[in-house]
């Protein structure tokens, strides 16, 4: 567990470091306050843990039970596929990526004993042909994620990959080649996901019902792709649980680090119309967790034609050489996150030898690892911004692990459900997303409809008959 709590420093946001375009004292408090009723309740609901996002950080069964599952489902297997989309992969893409930083043969990893971890969380005809090609069938698994069973894109990649194993004669393995993740039925509600895998035998783990994807990410569903990569579960969630516990000190909205983040944000754009929130880390090992961060503050924020934010994944240091100009010189309407470390690891990158150093013309690398440049981008980006201008807030991580993660994912979660309380929105329903799903289904219903009817028709007979001219 981290010795060290991360700190999260708003003073590049206030009108005394940046001028007029930072907030006053006044006006960050005004909305601090706003935030009283919903800060006492989210307090009430850490102490007896009626939350689901807040309760599934203390559980521990269905830890063994994921487990399990997990065990049996990658026995002899070399490559894990996971199907899933937005919420169903992102929180297991973000993990993913931090195991994906230690080197094989470690202690703490096992690497070499693990499958190889593959997401393919957006439905492209070609990406998922071309990826079949290569597929080793026999040694590929498949793990399926759909809260409700129903995610069209997420079913259409199961049975294809279903019927390809058929056509490669491996259809009566299928039930030990697949494993499910979707919410228990519900009375009168379709699962389609759960229909297709009851009647084929396949094992199916039940998704936390009032836990929606793209908060997902401590349950099952984060579970099984940080067993993939040899992570430490527990001190996953014992990270988050430090991000909530930190509630039980705080006697106001101002001393809650993600309550004071959520002010800071609708503050920005009610007060100084400042209506894009850039996240930016500085480790390649935290750029999927940018786009899931994006995702979570978008669909639980974008609704009801409310004036909130637009949540945009960026990556230090390379995007100080794209994205930086924009956020510098132009429309002051970005609030930018800097998520750094206190220290980066170097034991993979030895010093710059000085004469290299000095024949380039460059003495002040001589001696410098790779660490250093970043280290020092990090910890002077946040000092351009100020010279700018431009509103920028710093995290510091102590280091980067799965307690640091988790205390870090979990930040946000709670930030967005605070943020939703100040824009007067439900944080959990995505209404907006439900009607796209819909429409997809009824329009590829109108084609199913058509191609019956033309089957039928006196005509079809010869509607696609060469013209022999007449």
């Amino acid at each position: 567990m981290a010795a060290v709590t991360p700190i999260h420093a708003i003073d590049g946001c206030l009108a005394g470091t940046i001028g007029e375009r930072g907030l006053t004292l006044d006006e960050l408090g005004r909305w601090t306050e706003r935030l009283v009723p919903r800060f006492e309740r989210l307090k009430a609901e850490a102490r007896d843990r009626s939350l689901p996002h807040i309760r599934i950080l203390y559980e521990t069964a269905d830890i063994a039970a994921a487990r399990a599952a997990y065990d049996r489902l990658t026995k002899g297997a070399r490559t894990l596929v996971v199907f899933g989309t937005g919420g169903s992969s992102l929180g297991g893409q973000a993990l993913a990526q931090l195991g994906g930083w230690f080197i094989p043969g470690d202690d703490r990893t096992g690497k070499e004993n693990r499958p190889r971890l593959r997401f393919y969380d957006n439905l492209d005809a070609l990406s998922l042909v071309k990826g079949m090609e290569i597929m080793d069938l026999p040694k590929t698994r498949f793990l399926v994620i759909s809260k409700s069973g129903a995610t069209p894109e997420t079913l259409a990649q199961t049975l294809t990959v279903m019927e390809r194993l058929r056509a490669h004669g491996m259809g009566d393995d299928i039930p030990r080649l697949f494993l499910g993740i979707s919410e228990p039925e519900k009375p009168g509600v379709a699962n389609p996901l759960r229909r297709l895998f009851g009647s084929l035998g396949i094992p199916v783990l039940d998704h936390e019902a009032d836990i929606g994807g793209r908060f997902s990410v401590f349950t099952n569903v984060g579970l099984l792709p940080s067993f993939a990569r040899g992570l430490n579960v527990e001190a996953l969630r014992a990270g988050g649980r430090a991000a909530v516990e930190a509630i039980e000190t705080a006697k106001h909205p101002a001393e809650f680090a993600p309550a004071l983040g959520a002010a800071l944000a609708v503050a920005f754009a009610k007060e100084r119309g400042v209506r894009a929130m850039v996240m930016m880390p500085y480790a390649d090992r935290l750029l999927r967790f940018s786009h899931w961060y994006v995702q979570l503050w978008a669909e639980s924020l974008g609704k009801n034609d409310t004036e909130g934010t637009t949540p945009v994944a960026s990556l230090g240091p390379v995007d100080q050489h794209s994205q930086l100009q924009l956020y510098l010189g132009g429309s002051p309407h970005h609030l930018t996150t800097i998520v750094r470390l206190a220290g980066y690891p170097e034991e993979d990158t030895p010093p710059i030898p000085a004469d290299l150093a000095h024949l380039a013309g460059l003495p002040w690398l001589a001696r410098r690892t790779v660490g250093d440049v970043v280290t020092a981008e990090a910890k002077t980006i946040g000092d351009a911004f100020v010279a700018n201008r431009r509103p920028v807030r710093i995290i510091e991580l102590p280091h980067l692990d799965e307690w640091a993660l988790g205390w870090l994912m979990m930040h946000f979660v709670l930030e967005t459900i605070l943020a939703a309380d100040l824009l007067g929105v439900d944080p959990f329903d995505q209404p907006a997303v439900e009607t796209a799903k819909r429409l997809a289904r009824d329009y590829l219903g109108r084609m199913a409809g058509r191609e019956t009817s033309d089957a039928h028709s006196p005509a079809s007979a010869t509607a696609h008959q060469p013209d022999r001219g007449g």
